[in-house]
């Protein structure tokens, strides 16, 4: 089986499982438990599989197809089963069930390490630090610290006061209004993955800038105009709730964007040159990511029971964000790059 039919029956696959999974839990639980400890496995899971490339732990890269990926799948549980209670502890106060504070900032660790893992490629620890596991281990530390410091900065849960999910201890008082933070370092993931869809063009035009730190540095900014622009239009001059600008907007396309670059390979346009090729790219996320959104929010009654839109519970956002990016996007991501698409396909 060869791409796109490849990652078009394994994108299913994995939606299909991703339903059945969800449907065994109430919705409360879903958006809160289980979306949280799936989310904990996504930083290690960036850190190996764009950081050490697969190619770490040894031990599990030099097995064959399907013992790789379950070695694999299984260092990362490990893992998220250290962060799973430090972070419960430090950001969550050890209040149960999940806060909206923990899950935001559970939520933002993943855009901290997509930011330090892709767009500055590991950079300062991996060119210092000789020992790959090492390098990598520490980056998804210091993601970790990095992204707490602008939770404790930026986000304000005063909003919230009088509501039953409030909890004064854990609300930073930062700068923004809660909600509207979180989308916006969500609404960054549009302009580093656009930049991925472009292969990096045009930066790639300008040698000297594609070491790093500069490039991660030029990336960041180019991300946060992107994204920025994004959220802009959206929030401020179509006055979307920040809610709803979310699920239609940056949630569909980080998700049609793993489809296109992990799920298909980036073989949908493999022989046009860029630009040409970024602009079909990006159209194609849209257009896959906007219909595979409205498909999850048609499915999620059927599957969770009543799901109430908008303010002041959101749980039809809620259920949909989770849906596709703290199950479908996990799962995806281990289907393709840790189980290498087996036994669809014989190639490891």
């Amino acid at each position: 089986m060869k791409q796109p039919v490849l990652g078009i029956v394994a994108t299913i696959i994995v939606m299909a499982v991703s339903f059945a999974l969800i449907s065994f839990f109430d919705f409360p639980t879903f958006a809160g438990w289980v979306s949280y400890s799936l989310m904990c496995l996504i930083p290690m899971q960036i850190v190996m599989g764009v950081t050490w490339g697969t190619n770490q732990p040894g031990f599990a890269a030099k097995q064959r197809q399907p013992l790789k990926g379950i070695l694999l799948a299984v260092t990362t549980a490990i893992v998220g089963v250290i962060v799973w209670p430090a972070s419960l502890a430090i950001a969550g106060g050890n209040v149960t069930p999940p806060t909206p504070m923990l899950m935001h900032v559970t939520i933002t660790s993943v855009v901290v390490t997509f930011w330090g893992a892709i767009i500055f490629g590991g950079w300062p620890f991996k060119p210092a630090i000789k020992n790959e596991v090492a390098a990598g281990l520490t980056l998804l530390a210091a993601c970790y610290v990095v992204n707490y410091l602008f939770f404790r900065i930026f986000f304000d849960y005063g909003f919230m006061q009088g509501a039953p999910v409030y909890v004064a201890s854990l609300d930073p008082h930062g700068i923004f209004s809660a909600l509207n933070i979180l989308v916006f370092e969500v609404s960054f993931l549009i302009g580093l993955f656009t930049m991925a869809n472009f292969d990096l063009w045009p930066l790639t035009t300008f040698p000297g800038v594609m070491r790093q730190p500069l490039l991660g540095i030029v990336w960041t900014v180019v991300a946060l105009a992107i994204g920025g622009f994004a959220f802009w239009i959206g929030v401020d001059v179509l006055k979307m709730d920040v809610m709803a600008f979310l699920v239609t907007a940056p949630v569909p396309f980080i998700f049609g964007s793993i489809v296109v670059l992990n799920m298909l390979q980036n073989s949908l346009f493999g022989k046009v040159k860029q630009p040409a090729k970024g602009i079909a790219n990006v159209v194609a996320v849209i257009v896959i990511g906007s219909a595979l959104g409205q498909m999850y929010r048609a499915f999620g009654p059927t599957i969770s029971g009543t799901l109430r839109p908008g303010p002041p519970t959101y749980d039809l956002e809620v259920w949909t964000a989770s849906a596709l990016l703290a199950v479908t996007f996990p799962l995806l991501i281990f289907y393709a790059e840790f189980f290498r698409f087996w036994p669809l396909t014989k190639t490891d």
